[in-house]
């Protein structure tokens, strides 16, 4: 259901009659149509800035003039994996399905790794290892050096999450709804953690005093022990899943929603305050950067805040921004938009300084932020107790109605994926 077309836009869905319920698996990522929109995250090197775009290239821009240095072509489109950086080249995987090593300074290709499926996974680097994910359901560990395979781990679905490197281990979400602990050099399952739903981010995760956070979903945030996957506490936040981690600043996690609420809590998962923005869509990861607040919004705008969640500033940009880590440099952002653009603005009251047009001035489409959820109307406690008083059907009865209105938890769940690294 479309809240925009069916007049709940204005309606508090909070109220006790109505909730938003999940109906199917969340896939508006797989369905992002052809087109000259910017989906990615950048990367600053040596004052250059590259990004993948849906026209199936890898961009290399000059920082400071916004001109085009050098332009590498994929197959396919390069949804929301973003570009890292180690020793002098890029690695950035495709849609075609390859993880591609490139030359900073030329753009010349110098390995390309094949998967089983599309890539939709931002890498890590580890040591002399890369890490990543593909929607073949494995978590791949390759040498940086030439691309070489290590190993790779089968999950129970697509794996699109940007993988944490730890103190040894890896972490990284599945869509078949774990949260993986990996070790970093063999590819062992240590311990694995289960949500409600599945866990997609573009980038890492963080981790503070031995917890990690994870969002799912589910539309709750897990803050789970790094030690042995033991949950800690959650918090339940939105109404269409959480899409990205929360950002950790001090004593301050700040997490986003799809639902268009910035939520600013605790260590503890005790809410500080909440800002809204214009319209109901997702809000990509906040960053901090000289004590204020910066984000992207799907409703077009770039958000800059203050430390206690008052707007100072918003720029405009021509279509939804989904970049969830912006550039920082020297009182400039970077950041691109689904109008096709990648924007440098000025941090401080956000004035545009350039913008670079990719090769198609085509927007990409992209299905409802509420297509795989429904607004339904609850049975209140009174119509329940009504209903068993009339239409006593037994015990099978009792137990049927039960089981419509319980929901149990789960998250012991036992390793079917484990297996040795096949490469070695």
């Amino acid at each position: 259901m479309n809240f925009g077309d069916t007049g709940f836009a204005d309606f508090d869905l909070e109220l006790e009659e109505f909730e938003v319920k999940k109906t199917r698996k969340w896939d508006r990522v797989w369905r992002i149509s052809e087109g000259g929109s910017i989906g990615v995250s950048p990367l600053f090197y040596e004052g250059k800035i590259y990004f993948g775009c849906m026209d199936h290239n890898i961009y290399c821009i000059d920082a400071e003039s916004g001109k085009e240095i050098w332009r590498f072509r994929t197959n396919d489109r390069i949804l929301v994996s973003s570009p890292v950086e180690n020793d002098g080249v890029v690695y950035n995987g495709s849609y075609d399905g390859y993880m591609y090593a490139l030359d900073a300074g030329t753009g010349k290709e110098v390995w390309r790794f094949k998967t089983g499926d599309t890539i939709a996974s931002t890498a890590a680097i580890y040591g002399d290892k890369i890490y990543f994910g593909s929607n073949d359901g494995f978590v791949y560990c390759l040498k940086l050096k030439d691309g070489s395979p290590v190993w790779r781990f089968k999950t129970g679905d697509h794996v699109a999450c940007a993988p944490t490197a730890h103190e040894g281990r890896l972490y990284i979400g599945s869509f078949d709804s774990n949260l993986y602990c990996l070790d970093a050099e063999t590819g062992e399952e240590r311990w694995r953690f289960r949500t409600g739903a599945e866990i997609f981010n573009e980038v890492s995760f963080n981790i503070r005093n031995g917890v990690i956070y994870c969002p799912s979903f589910d539309n709750n945030l897990y803050a789970i022990e790094v030690k042995n996957g033991k949950e800690k506490w959650r918090k339940r936040l939105g109404k269409y899943g959480i899409a990205a981690p929360p950002f950790l600043h001090k004593e301050t996690l700040f997490q986003s929603c799809q639902d268009g609420i910035l939520y600013a809590l605790d260590l503890e998962g005790k809410e500080k305050w909440r800002f809204q923005t214009k319209d109901v869509g997702v809000i990509l990861r906040a960053s901090v950067f000289n004590e204020k607040i910066y984000f992207g919004s799907e409703d077009g705008n770039f958000y800059c805040l203050s430390m206690d969640g008052k707007e100072i500033w918003r720029f405009r940009a021509g279509a939804s921004i989904f970049c969830y880590r912006p550039v920082f440099h020297e009182k400039k952002i970077y950041f691109g938009s689904y109008d096709c653009h990648l924007y440098c603005i000025k941090s401080g009251n956000g004035e545009m300084i350039w913008k670079f047009a990719t090769s198609s001035m085509v927007h990409s489409r992209l299905p409802p932020v509420d297509e795989a959820f429904e607004v339904v109307v609850k049975k209140t406690k009174e119509k329940e107790e009504e209903r068993e008083e009339k239409y006593d059907a037994g015990e099978a009865g009792r137990a049927e109605i039960e089981s419509e209105y319980s929901v149990k938890s789960e998250y012991s769940f036992r390793s079917e994926y484990k297996q040795e690294g096949e490469y070695r």
